[in-house]
Order: C-alpha cells, then structure tokens, then sequence
C-alpha cells in the first residue's frame, strides 16, 4: 500500500532511536521506550495508514482543469457541479440514483433518443431567476442569438470557498455572480451544497442559497421562471399532447416534431396529495415525481423550507419534464389574483434552502416526505 507524507513522518520518528531519546528524560528508559514503539509500527502504524488512505464515504474531487467538482457516495457516482465558462450558470450534471441510473435529461450536454430538444437552458439541476431588475437569468443559453443577448444575465462561479469529503456528509461552498451582458454585477450569491443518504436507496443534497444585492436595490418581480430546478430524463416526463422536436435512435434531432409518449412514467404528488399535470401553479409543502426507468422504480422528491420567503412555494412543474420551485412568483400561479414584487435592497441579503430527495426502487412515501419536511431547518 502506498504511503503518505504523514505515514512516512511517523515511520521515520519510530525508525530512529535518536527520535526517540528526544523525547525521554532518562537515557535508561530509551531501550524500553524503543521497544514499545517497535511494537506500535507493526501493530498500530498498518491501521493509521489505512485510514489515512481509506476514502470517505461521501467524496468531493476537485478537477480545476475540467472546472468541475465531483460528487460520491459509497465510491458509486452521484453529480458533478460544473461551472466552465461556456455555460450560463453553473449546474449539478448528471444527478444518479443509489443504483447508479441517471435521472435528468442529457441534452443539450450529452442528449440520448427520445429526449426532447426544448429549452436547452433547462440542464440538470440549476438556481436562478426570469426577472432580476427585468433581466432574464433563466432562458439564457446558447441558443440565444447575439442580437438578444442584452435581455439576458449569467450566472458565473466565482472561487470554491470549501469543498468537505467525511464518513458523515459531503459539503461544498461556492460563491457566484449574477451578471447582466454588459458586466454589470447584480446579486452575489453564496450556495452551500451538503450531500447524504438517508439509507442506502435514498440520496439527497441540500441547497442553501444565499443572494446579496450589491452596488443598487434589486427587483425579484413576480416571474414563473424559477427557482430551485431540475429537467429530468424523458422516461420520468409525463405523457405529452404536444409534439416536439426530438432526438432519433441515430442521435440526430428528428426533421418534423414527434410524440415520444411510449416510454413516460412520470407522475407528480404534491404534499396536499394533488396530482398530475394539476399540481402546477399549487403550493405545497413539497413535491414529488415518481416514475420507472428500464426496470428501476424512481421516486425525487422536492422540499421546500418553511422559512424561505413565500412559503409554501408555488411549483413551476411541467409534465414536460421542467421540476422547480418557486417562491417568488405568484401572478402567474393565481391567474393574476395576487402579485409579489419582492424587493432586496442595496447591500441586504436574503436566504433560500431547499433538499432533493432521490429514491431507487423503495419509494418515498407521503408520510415520510411529511416526516422529512418537519425536519428540514
């Protein structure tokens, strides 16, 4: 087994007796000091350096070059948090069930067939806004021609603050720049990652996103686009009625538009037990999406905290494949009924938390989302 700096210090400080008679007042007791160190190297010294080499349960990587920072649990794969600069935010992608299935869309990254090719912003998981100061930072993408570039904001990663890798829970600290086309910096946010298990089929992550208003007083206006999203994979989408450009078997987008409904088992269940394409536009405490893939049971489930502004949270789900909450928009979800016109002034923060919750095979049942939801501070 190979052995790290610390292991080869502790070998070396045992090896020689001169170490040893450092730390002893009476050269007498050096013999029988040496002795009993000689036994610690082949008793104690084999398990020290294995758990200084042993990976930890939840692990982070950090690969600058890629700019990205992968996700483990138990040594199998969960996400990876990507921020190079040709992306307008940063995202996690590909999120992983306990089994090891992928469940968001691959395109426009890494399409697979039957996937739609709408929305290409719409990339694994992601956080932000369709109204900031009337810029859009949700519809942002490649897509967008240069010559409307000015209507749109990014995201940029800014510096890793922390990255955590232990037997307990794996963390990550970022820090970002909500920045509008011509440079000008609106928000800065914080976004605070903590990755478990709950057992070993269900995984989640933890979101908490910290936004301050920088050099003017930021308008968050009532928009249906946010907040705390997902696009899962298409066999988690619920049948459309709408064709759509696709992807064929070949991996080229279909001529004319198509209905891939053959293979969609998605489901949505609110924590007020409505379902369906119904629980868009609803609050509710929580939602979830249940569905198969292949021959795997899937169940993600979506909370919202209490204590987020606008909780209960709208939910800004699509059968589609579209999964967010949203707590800032309101007009849109009660047919113009009520308005938010939620304010940060200059130099003032404001804080949202939310916690995704993917099960393989077991199912997440209401009363334990119920039960997790109570728990979630």
């Amino acid at each position: 087994m190979k052995r790290n700096k610390t292991s080869v210090k502790v070998l070396t400080f045992f090896v020689y007796p001169e170490n040893v008679e450092k730390h002893f007042c009476k050269k007498k007791d050096v013999l029988r000091a040496f002795s009993v160190l000689i036994v610690l190297i082949f008793f104690a010294s084999p398990t020290f350096i294995f758990a200084q080499n042993k990976m930890p349960k939840f692990f982070l990587a950090h690969d600058p070059a890629a700019q990205s920072v992968s996700v483990s649990i138990d040594n199998k794969p969960f996400t990876t948090y990507l921020y190079p600069d040709s992306l307008t935010k940063s995202v996690l992608y590909p999120l992983r069930t306990p089994a090891g299935t992928i469940f968001t869309r691959g395109y426009p990254l890494a399409p697979r067939p039957q996937e739609y090719t709408d929305h290409p912003h719409h990339l694994g998981h992601w956080f932000n806004y369709g109204s900031v100061n009337e810029i859009d930072f949700w519809n942002n993408s490649s897509a967008i021609p240069a010559s409307n570039k000015m209507k749109y904001g990014s995201v940029k990663h800014q510096r890793i603050n922390k990255i955590v890798s232990s037997d307990t829970l794996g963390e990550l600290s970022v820090d970002l720049l909500w920045i509008t086309n011509n440079n000008d910096t609106l928000l800065k946010e914080n976004s605070t990652f903590i990755f478990g298990a709950l057992d070993s089929n269900t995984w989640y992550f933890d979101r908490t996103v910290t936004l301050t208003a920088l050099n003017q007083d930021v308008r968050l206006y009532d928009n249906k686009e946010g907040m705390f999203a997902i696009r899962v994979a298409h066999e988690l989408e619920l049948p459309v009625q709408r064709p759509d450009f696709a992807i064929d078997k070949d991996g080229n987008v279909t001529k004319e538009p198509v209905l891939n409904n053959a293979t969609t088992t998605g489901k949505y269940r609110n924590s007020n037990g409505i379902e369906g394409d119904e629980t868009w536009g609803k609050r509710a405490n929580w939602l979830k999406l249940t569905g198969k893939i292949g021959q795997e049971e899937i169940a993600v489930a979506i909370l919202d905290q209490e204590q987020n502004v606008g909780s209960p949270t709208y939910w800004h789900a699509r059968g589609y494949g579209l999964f967010a909450a949203n707590n800032l928009g309101e007009k849109i979800f009660t047919n113009g009924a009520k308005e938010r016109k939620y304010i940060l002034n200059k130099q003032a923060s404001v804080r949202f938390k939310y916690r995704l919750i993917v099960n393989s095979k077991t199912g997440l049942t209401d009363i334990f989302l119920h039960q997790q939801f109570a728990k979630f501070k």
